[in-house]
This record gives structure tokens, C-alpha cells and sequence, in this order.
């Protein structure tokens, strides 16, 4: 995993304090009241953009976030230094820029606001969308001399900066909690940089082509490293810091083929999952267990089909789990997935085949094969829940999954293949999330999660792990995000918390996601 200094966070914490204490003393102007776009778990995406399926945000849909767009206030002669100041900052005292349409679509409304939920459309893909939401340094682009040239290229550049903290009762390791395995030390846990052209699905006139590279940095790579991209650094080095190419794809709109198709090619998000690899598609800063043993990225080829305004078809064919086509590990599995939204709005089903192929682990390496199903449901305007269950086998594999080589960290001390489990092994996993909307910038979010693994191929022990979380997300500004909470987890037999000597462990944590 990554590097054995630890990575310090001067600038983004500086950033995250100074702009804290300027909007709570006043020393800027205070900050507007957060808009409201539609913001589209789509980019489908874990994309992360609303548009075609991203992750389809969640993980793989890169549940995209739609983001408020800032007016800037600046002229367009200023400094592109003072431009960006003007996005962060408005001046009231100048007029501002008419704010970018948001979010288009056509087929249902979005059943959720986001902000302050992280995501607007229910997880899994979403074709009919097109996101012109804009981020501080695309404001700052836009209202340069070259600012139209930009805004007709709808090529974008964003991303943020993810500093946290976890303090708990474990002293060397927060395993099997994700992605914070550090305990009581201050890491950076992603830095993102996205450049990206997302296709517009909202019309269907006209073929579209669109491209997405998202870059990470920081401790969360351990968790979406896949072999064949830069996987040295984990798999033979067991750094704590790396780099790792999340999603690298190319996309083709195909208005005409039923009601929009869009067809990637590449390395995407696994679509599956409520929860995403980038931080603002979550709806808390850590992460289940469950999510934290199931696969997160595939490379292949995707077809995603809108049938009509309920149903929308995925089907695709892969290399596996986290790795690359091109890699020795590799086999071709299957991928097909539908998603379902009930006439009045208010309930989906997502869920299918996310991998299914010949299923044996291969030269150190999980192929795992994965059925899984959620179920969201929206009370009402300010109340929703959703439900994930997901079973997880292979054949022939190793105790604790892929072979991470390299010195033992206390963070990680389980390098080394682990005991071989001849035939099936498998795993069962559920996990619930219920959250509330407090106002315009908040929302108080419970999760609960039980992961069963049965023969410790994914986390080493053969156990249960019970986890119940409670958080709180906070808009602070439009580009800057607070999540705290509170977490206690067990397990029901082995001794699996803080490297094996621990039955149970409690954490308090936070993190804060600042935009540009």
C-alpha cells in the first residue's frame, strides 16, 4: 500500500480552516443559501457525473454529483488567480454571472435534492441527462476570454481534496473498516483531479461522444488499485500512499437504438454498489464492510440502454475484478444488470449478474463472482432508505484474497498469500442505509451492516462482522463538505479487529471534502 512517510496535509488543511473561519466570522461575505440543481447518480458512473451511466455513481455508476453552480462576479479582463477567488468567494457588491442551467433530462424527475443528499436519482444507470454544473475552477475558466470556447467544448476539469481522521480503540489498524485503516493520525485520503467530456443524453437527435479520466491519490488507493494499472505499489510494496488511474473510458450516445444507448469502453466503476470510491457519491465519510471485499473496478466493454422511462438495461463483458485484460490474473467474465423505477417515483430495484465467469482464483488473484440486488424506497421529500445484498463466491481461492507482498505495516501487517481454501468460497453481505433531510445543507444518515464470511477468503477470519454507523453531512459552503460520525463494529467469533486481537472496535471520524 503506499508510501512509509506519511503524506501532511498543510495547504488543503489551511484551506479547509481558513475558509471555515471566513464564512463563520465574516471576514468574506457570508456565503448564499446552497441551489438546488438535480444532481444524477449517473454520469452513470461508484461516474461521477449525472450523465450517461457513470459509475453509475454509486460505484459503478459514478453516481455523478451534481454540484451547485457558483456565479462568478469577476470581469472578464481580471487575473485567472482572481477569478478562482471570485468563485469561491462571491462579491455581492458586483453583479453576478447568470448561474449554468444545471441539470437537463427528460423521463422521470429526479426523486431526491441533492445537495444536500449526495446524489439526486436512484443508483444505477440514468440516460436522458445533461449536466452543465460547473465547480470553482470551471467558473473561473468560464469567465475568462476563453470561457465560451470552454463552455462549447463541455470538456471539464475538477476534483477535490479529502483530508480525515479517525480516532477509535484500535492502535495499529482499523481493518476490515474502509478506506480509514489508519487509526488517530491525520491522512489524506483522496486527491482527486477529473478531466472528462460527459455525452448528452438528453437529446436525441444526434450521436455524442464523451471521455473520463479521473486520477486519485492519497490512502484510498489501496481499496481501488487494480492489477495492471501502476498496481506495483500495493501489490509488491504494500505502500500506504499511491496513485492509481480510477476510470479511464470512452463513451458513444446512440440516440436511436431504443430509447439512447451509450456503449463505454475502458476501465469503469462496478455499477453495483450504494456506495462509491469517490468521496462526494457517499453518504458517509467510511465505508461498510461489505462494500469493502467486493470488487470496485472492471476494464471491458458496456452497453447501456434506456427501454424506456422505468427500465434500463446493462450488459457487458469484462476482464474481471480489478485487474487489467492484459494481466496473467485475468478472465473474461459476463456482466448483466437491470434497473427498475415504479411509475409514481418512489421505489427502484437495481440489481443482477455485476461478474460471472469461470469464477477460479488465478496467480495470486480474486476472480470473484458477484450477484447482488438494491432496493431504494423515498417516504417522502425528506425521508428515504436503501437496502444492498450481495453474494460473493469463487473456486480454489486463498484465505484473505489477492497476494499484497511487500514489508508488513502495522496498518497492514497480512502480506504473503494466505492459507489455500480448496473449492467453493463464499460470502454474504446486506447493508442498509437510512437518511434524513435536516434543512437545505444537512442531512443525518444511519447505516447498518452484516457481512458473513464464511471460509475468510475476503477478510482472513472466517466470521461475522456486524457494523452501525451514525453521521451527520454538512454543506458548508457549495465546494466544501463536513461528515462526522460515530461507528461501532464486532464480530461473532474470531478475533478480527486491530490485526486479530480485537473482538469489537468503536471509532469516531471525520473528513472534509473541499471542491475546485
Amino acid at each position: 500500500m503506499p508510501r512509509a512517510d506519511r503524506f501532511r496535509l498543510p495547504f488543503a488543511l489551511s484551506l479547509a480552516l481558513g475558509a471555515g473561519q471566513g464564512a463563520r466570522g465574516q471576514v468574506s461575505p457570508p456565503e448564499p443559501p446552497l441551489p438546488t440543481p438535480t444532481r444524477s447518480y449517473a454520469e452513470v458512473t461508484k461516474p461521477d457525473s449525472a450523465v450517461a451511466p457513470a459509475r453509475y455513481q454509486g460505484r459503478a455508476q459514478d453516481n455523478t454529483t451534481s454540484g451547485p453552480s457558483l456565479g462568478v462576479g469577476s470581469e472578464v479582463d481580471a487575473s485567472f488567480g482572481r477569478r478562482l477567488i471570485d468563485a469561491y468567494f462571491p462579491d455581492k457588491d458586483k453583479p453576478a454571472a447568470p448561474p449554468a442551467p444545471g441539470v437537463s433530462r427528460r423521463g422521470l424527475p429526479a426523486p431526491f435534492q441533492s445537495p444536500p443528499f449526495p446524489f439526486s436519482d436512484y443508483i444505477g444507470p440514468l440516460i436522458g441527462t445533461r449536466d452543465e454544473t460547473a465547480w470553482p475552477l470551471m467558473n473561473a475558466l468560464y469567465s475568462g476570454k476563453n470561457g465560451q470556447a470552454w463552455k462549447e467544448s463541455r470538456i471539464k476539469i475538477y476534483g477535490w481534496f479529502d483530508p480525515s481522521v479517525t480516532f477509535g480503540t484500535s492502535k495499529n489498524s482499523n481493518i476490515p473498516m474502509a478506506y480509514n485503516i489508519v487509526p488517530n493520525k491525520l491522512e489524506m485520503s483522496q486527491t482527486i483531479l477529473i478531466v472528462e467530456r460527459q455525452v448528452d443524453t438528453a437529446q436525441t437527435d444526434h450521436m455524442d461522444f464523451g471521455f473520463k479520466v479521473t486520477n486519485l491519490y492519497g490512502i484510498d488507493y489501496r481499496y481501488t488499485t487494480a492489477k495492471g494499472y501502476f498496481s506495483d505499489q500495493l501489490l509488491k510494496h504494500n505502500h500506504l500512499y499511491g496513485y492509481d488511474p480510477l476510470q479511464l473510458y470512452v463513451d458513444l450516445y446512440l440516440p436511436h437504438i431504443a430509447q439512447g444507448m451509450v456503449l463505454r469502453v475502458g476501465r469503469y466503476i462496478s455499477p453495483i454498489d450504494i456506495e462509491a470510491q469517490l468521496s462526494p457519491e457517499n453518504y458517509l465519510y467510511s465505508h461498510s464492510v461489505m462494500y469493502a471485499y467486493d470488487p470496485y473496478t472492471f476494464t471491458g466493454i458496456q452497453a447501456i440502454t434506456k427501454l424506456n422511462d422505468q427500465y434500463h438495461l446493462m450488459l457487458g463483458i469484462h476482464g474481471g475484478n480489478d485487474m487489467a485484460p492484459w494481466t496473467t490474473s485475468s478472465q473474461p467474465n459476463a456482466e448483466i444488470l437491470l434497473k427498475w423505477v415504479s411509475k409514481d417515483n418512489k421505489d427502484s430495484l437495481f440489481g443482477g449478474i455485476d461478474s460471472i465467469g469461470r469464477g477460479k482464483y488465478k496467480v495470486g488473484h480474486d476472480d470473484l463472482q458477484v450477484l447482488a440486488l438494491t432496493w431504494s424506497h423515498k417516504f417522502d421529500d425528506k425521508l428515504q432508505t436503501m437496502t444492498e445484498g450481495y453474494y460473493i463466491f469463487q473456486r480454489d481461492a486463498l484465505t484473505g484474497g489477492s497476494v499484497t507482498n511487500g514489508n508488513p505495516h502495522p496498518y497492514f501487517p497480512g502480506v504473503g498469500p494466505g492459507k489455500f481454501i480448496p473449492g467453493l468460497s463464499n460470502a454474504l453481505g446486506v447493508v442498509n442505509y437510512t437518511s434524513y433531510k435536516l434543512g437545505e445543507k444537512a442531512i443525518l444518515v444511519g447505516r447498518s451492516d452484516i457481512l458473513s464470511d464464511f471460509q475468510g477468503q475476503r477478510t482472513g477470519f472466517a466470521t461475522t462482522y456486524f457494523e452501525h454507523t451514525l453521521g451527520y453531512v454538512r454543506h458548508i459552503t457549495p465546494w466544501m463538505i463536513f461528515r462526522p460520525e460515530v461507528r461501532f463494529d464486532y464480530s461473532s467469533g474470531a478475533k478480527a479487529y486491530d490485526n486479530g486481537t480485537r473482538r469489537e472496535m468503536f471509532t469516531t471520524s471525520a473528513d472534509i471534502i473541499i471542491r475546485f
